[in-house]
C-alpha cells in the first residue's frame, strides 16, 4: 500500500486527478458536479480541446515526414585555392594510322556538299599538313591493319522533302538514314540546318574511323610540348612551372593542358583580387592540322571547373577569339546539399548504382557519361568513342557493328528526354563549387604594338606566323572578390523545433507542461492497476 495508492473505485480516482492535475480545466469536471450543464459543457469544451491538439500534433508531424528543407545564404572571406584551368587549341591530331581514311573522309565531305548545294568547295578547306602526328609504338598495341577498315556509304547525306512552316514558306531537311541489323525498323537523323546536319555526318563517320585507334596512346612524349601552344604563363606575377600543368588530348578539341589539376600545391592560393594576381596566357590559336568540318570556330577552349574533375568541355568550356585579349573574372559559389531524407545527393560517389569510368572525382556528368556508357555496350555490343570503356569493351566501328548508329541515336534521344534511368541513378554531389564567369574583351595586340610583340614571341618562342589574320590570344583569368557565397540546405523542421512547437500546442489548448503528460501516463497506469486488483477480486469471489 505504500508503493501504490489504492482507490475505492474509479469515480473516487477521477476526482482525485481532476483537483490535483496541472491540466487546466479538469477540476470543472467535479466541482460542478451538481450543475450538469456546466459539467456537459467543462467535458466538451475539453474534448474539443484535445481534438484540436491532436489535429495540429498530425499536420506538424506530416510536415516534419514530408522533410522540407530552407536555403541559407552565408558570405566568406578568406585565401582559397585557385580553380583548375583548362586549354585547348582546337586543332585535334591527325593520327598517322588513320589520316588515309581521314583524307578519303573529306572527299565523301566535299562531294556531299557539291551534291546537296552545288558547291564545289576547294581543296584548300580540306588541306592536311604533310606532318602527321604519329602515335609511338602503335604496331605493339594490336593487328591493325589501315585496309581493314572501310569508309561506309550507306550513310549517304540526303535532303528530305520539302515542308512548310506557318508562314508558309517551304524549307527542307538535310540528313542521313540509320536502320537496325536486319535494315528495317529505320530513320531519318535530320536537321533542318544543313550546316548541322553535315557536321554530325562528318562527326559519326570520325568516331568510326578514330575508333581504329589503340584505346592507349602515349602522347606524353610526343614531339609537340607546352611551348608550341603556351607562349607564356603567369599566375600571380610569377611565371608557371612544369608541374603546373597537366597535359591530355581530346579527339575533338585537340591538345589539352590543365593547370593547378590537383588543388594541392600552395603556390596557386589566391591571396587578392584582381588581373595583376590571376593567371595571364598568351597562346598560339594556329590550327596547322585542322579538320574544318569537326570544328568550325577558330581559338581556343576554356573551361575553369574544380580540382580532380573531368573537364567536360563540349558541355561548359567557352572558346576564346584569336586577335583578342579576353579578361575572365570568376566568382566562386559553394552548394552544400543535406542529403537522406531531403534529398538525393552523394558525398563521394561511392553509394552511387553507377561504375564511374572517369579516374576524376565525382560529378553529374561523368556519373551520366559513364551510365550512358555502360547501357550502350550493353544495348549496342560497342561504346561510345567520346567516353571511356568500361572493360572487355571494344568501340563501336560500322564495319563490326553495321546497326551502332542507328542504336545509338535511339539511346541518346531516350537519355535527353529524361526516358533513360541515368538521371535516377546519378544525383548530384552534397557540396560543390560553381564559378559565376563574367569576361571582357579587347583588341590584342594593337595596331601600334602588334609589331614589336610579334618580335618579340619570334625571337623567345620561335614564333612564326603563317596566316594573314592574327593567329594569338590573351587569356587572364582572375578572382574578382575572394569572398564567397555558401548556399546551405538545413532542416525546415527539426526535432527540437518540433518538440518546441509541440510543446506550444499543449501550453496552448491546456496551459500545461511536460509533467502533466507525466500526469496523464500515471492516471492510465492508475487505472490499469486499478482493473486488475478488481478483476482479481471478482475470481477470488467465485472461487470462495
Amino acid at each position: 500500500e505504500g508503493l501504490i495508492e489504492f482507490y475505492d473505485s474509479f469515480k473516487d480516482m477521477f476526482e482525485f486527478f481532476c483537483k490535483n492535475t496541472t491540466i487546466h480545466g479538469t477540476i470543472r469536471l467535479v466541482c460542478s458536479d451538481s450543475n450538469r450543464m456546466k459539467t456537459a459543457f467543462w467535458t466538451l469544451l475539453l474534448l474539443a480541446s484535445f481534438g484540436m491538439l491532436y489535429w495540429q500534433f498530425a499536420l506538424m508531424f506530416s510536415q516534419y515526414w514530408a522533410y522540407p528543407a530552407v536555403l541559407t545564404m552565408s558570405m566568406h572571406s578568406e585565401p582559397k585555392m585557385f580553380p583548375a584551368i583548362t586549354i585547348c587549341n582546337l586543332d585535334p591530331y591527325r593520327f598517322e594510322l588513320v589520316s588515309d581514311h581521314l583524307v578519303q573522309l573529306d572527299q565523301m565531305a566535299e562531294e556531299s556538299i557539291a551534291f546537296l548545294y552545288g558547291i564545289n568547295t576547294s581543296a584548300s578547306l580540306f588541306h592536311m599538313n604533310e606532318t602527321n602526328i604519329q602515335a609511338k609504338d602503335l604496331s605493339s598495341s594490336g593487328n591493325l591493319s589501315r585496309s581493314s577498315f572501310k569508309l561506309s556509304q550507306n550513310f549517304s547525306l540526303l535532303r528530305m522533302p520539302d515542308h512548310s512552316n506557318r508562314s508558309g514558306k517551304k524549307y527542307s531537311k538535310v540528313g542521313f538514314r540509320l536502320c537496325n541489323a536486319t535494315g528495317g525498323n529505320c530513320f531519318y537523323k535530320t536537321y533542318s540546318s544543313g550546316m548541322d546536319a553535315i557536321l554530325e555526318w562528318y562527326r559519326f563517320h570520325y568516331m568510326n574511323i578514330m575508333s581504329q585507334l589503340p584505346v592507349v596512346i602515349n602522347i606524353s612524349d610526343h614531339e609537340e610540348q607546352i611551348e608550341d601552344m603556351v607562349y607564356s604563363c603567369q599566375y600571380d606575377g610569377e611565371p608557371c612551372r612544369r608541374s603546373d600543368y597537366v597535359h591530355f588530348h581530346h579527339p575533338v578539341f585537340g591538345s589539352c593542358y590543365t593547370f593547378n589539376s590537383k588543388g594541392t600545391d600552395s603556390f596557386w592560393t589566391a591571396t587578392k583580387p584582381g588581373i595583376p594576381y590571376g593567371l595571364s596566357l598568351i597562346l598560339r590559336a594556329e590550327q596547322k592540322d585542322h579538320i574544318p568540318l569537326l570544328a568550325t570556330v577558330a581559338g581556343v577552349k576554356v573551361m575553369i571547373h574544380n580540382h580532380n574533375q573531368t573537364p567536360f568541355l563540349e558541355h561548359e568550356g567557352f572558346d576564346v577569339r584569336p586577335g583578342i585579349a579576353t579578361t575572365i573574372g570568376i566568382q566562386q559559389d559553394e552548394v552544400n546539399r543535406l542529403g537522406g531524407n531531403y534529398g538525393k545527393c552523394t558525398t563521394n560517389g561511392n553509394d552511387v548504382n553507377v561504375k564511374l569510368l572517369y579516374n576524376n572525382s565525382y560529378t553529374l556528368q561523368a556519373c551520366l557519361h559513364s551510365c550512358f556508357q555502360h547501357i550502350m555496350v550493353r544495348k549496342c555490343g560497342c561504346g561510345y568513342y567520346y567516353y571511356p570503356l568500361p572493360p572487355d569493351a571494344e568501340y563501336c566501328d560500322y564495319n563490326k557493328h553495321p546497326a551502332w548508329g542507328h542504336c545509338f541515336y535511339q539511346l541518346y534521344s531516350r537519355l535527353r528526354n529524361h526516358h533513360l534511368n541515368c538521371f535516377d541513378q546519378c544525383p548530384k554531389p552534397c557540396r560543390e563549387s560553381l564559378y559565376k564567369v563574367s569576361a571582357g574583351t579587347a583588341k590584342w595586340p594593337s595596331v601600334k604594338s602588334q609589331d614589336w610583340v610579334r618580335q618579340a614571341l619570334r625571337h623567345q618562342n620561335g614564333y612564326n606566323s603563317t596566316s594573314n589574320r592574327l593567329d594569338i590570344a590573351k587569356v587572364t583569368v582572375f578572382y574578382q572578390q575572394l569572398n564567397y557565397k555558401s548556399v546551405n540546405e538545413s532542416p525546415l523542421l527539426s526535432v527540437n523545433l518540433l518538440l518546441s512547437s509541440m510543446g506550444s500546442q499543449w501550453s496552448l489548448w491546456f496551459g500545461s507542461s511536460v509533467l502533466s503528460v507525466v500526469e496523464m501516463f500515471e492516471l492510465l497506469i492508475d487505472m490499469l492497476v486499478l482493473s486488475l486488483l478488481f478483476c482479481y477480486q471478482r475470481l477470488r469471489s467465485k472461487k470462495t
